[in-house]
C-alpha cells in the first residue's frame, strides 16, 4: 500500500507540472516533435481561404459544388524515458537532490507527450534493468510512472548506461523519442548509444550539481562515493586541490557535450541549483529551427 506521504507528494507533482505542462511545454513539444506524416481525415465542402490544392474533384463533380481532403497530423509517436536511479542521484548540495529533479523532468516529458496523444514508456536503470513501464497512454498511466520513480528501491548502486540503451532496442522496435536522464557518471556507453542513435531519437539530459563542478574552500571535508562505498578525505583549503577538482569536472563535462555532438545527439544541461525550465524551452526552440 502506498503511504500517505507518497500520494501527498504524487499529488504535488502532477499539479506543478500540470500547471508547467499547460503554460510552457505543450505547445513547445507538440512543435518539436512531429507525427510520420499526414493521414486523411474527411472530405468536408469547400471554405473561402481553403488550400485549392486539396479539393477532392471527384467529390466536387458528383456533388456540384467544391470539396476538399482534410489531412491531420499522423502522430502516434512513443516516449521513452530511460531513467539513471542509482546511488549518486542522492546527492544534492543546495535546494535539491539529483533524483527530485529527475522525478520532475519525467513528469514534465511524460504530461507533454499524453498531451499530444502520445505513449509513455520508462526503463529505470543502474547497473542493471530496474523496472520497465512498456509505452501507454493516459493521465493515469503517467501517475504510475511518477509513484514508481517515488517508490523505487533500486537493488543496485552502480551506473551502466549500455545496459539500459541494449535494453531499449530489445523491447522497441519502432522508433521512440528517447530521453537518456542521468548524471553520466558511467563509462563505456559511447558505443552502444551510437548503435541506439541509429534507431531512436535520442535526447540526454544531464543532471548536475554545483558542488560537482566547483569545491567551495571550507577546509578538510570527507567525501563518500554513493556507488562504490569508497570515502575521500579533501582539503578544501588547498588552492592546487579545488584548481585541479574544477578542472577535471570542466573536462569531463566537455567530454561528454563533444561526445553527444559527434553522434547528433541532444544535450539539455540542468543544474540543480536553477530551474529546469528555461533549458528545457531552450533546447525546444533551437530543436525546431534546426528541424
Amino acid at each position: 500500500m502506498i503511504s500517505k506521504d507518497i500520494l501527498k507528494k504524487i499529488q504535488q507533482i502532477r499539479i506543478s507540472t500540470s500547471r508547467l505542462v499547460n503554460e510552457a511545454f505543450v505547445g513547445e513539444y507538440h512543435s518539436v516533435f512531429k507525427g510520420r506524416g499526414m493521414e486523411f481525415d474527411e472530405v468536408r465542402e469547400y471554405q473561402p481561404g481553403d488550400e485549392i490544392r486539396t479539393i477532392d474533384w471527384n467529390v466536387t463533380a458528383r456533388m456540384g459544388r467544391p470539396f476538399i481532403k482534410r489531412f491531420v497530423e499522423e502522430r502516434e509517436l512513443t516516449v521513452m524515458l530511460l531513467v539513471d536511479v542509482s546511488a549518486s542521484g542522492n546527492f544534492g548540495s543546495i535546494k535539491h537532490l539529483k533524483n527530485e529533479v529527475t522525478i520532475e523532468i519525467c513528469s514534465i516529458l511524460a504530461f507533454s507527450a499524453i498531451k499530444n496523444n502520445d505513449k509513455v514508456g520508462m526503463i529505470m536503470f543502474t547497473d542493471k534493468i530496474e523496472k520497465f513501464i512498456p509505452p501507454k497512454k493516459g493521465a493515469k498511466h503517467v501517475l504510475r510512472v511518477i509513484r514508481e520513480l517515488l517508490c523505487s528501491e533500486p537493488t543496485g548502486k552502480g551506473t551502466n548506461i549500455s545496459v539500459a540503451l541494449e535494453y531499449l532496442n530489445k523491447i522497441s522496435s519502432r522508433r521512440a523519442i528517447s530521453f537518456v536522464v542521468s548524471d553520466f557518471i558511467a563509462n563505456d556507453y559511447a558505443h552502444t548509444l551510437r548503435i541506439t542513435n541509429k534507431k531512436h531519437d535520442m535526447i540526454a539530459i544531464s543532471i548536475v550539481d554545483p558542488r560537482e563542478q566547483e569545491l567551495p574552500s571550507v577546509g578538510f571535508v570527507e567525501l563518500k562515493d554513493a556507488e562504490s562505498g569508497e570515502m575521500f578525505l579533501i582539503d578544501t583549503a588547498n588552492s592546487l586541490a579545488r584548481k585541479e577538482f574544477n578542472a577535471l569536472s570542466d573536462k569531463l563535462a566537455k567530454e561528454r557535450s563533444k561526445l553527444f555532438r559527434s553522434m547528433g545527439v541532444d544535450e539539455i544541461v540542468i543544474n540543480t541549483d536553477k530551474h529546469y525550465v528555461e533549458p528545457i524551452i531552450r533546447f525546444f526552440r533551437v530543436r525546431e529551427k534546426r528541424y
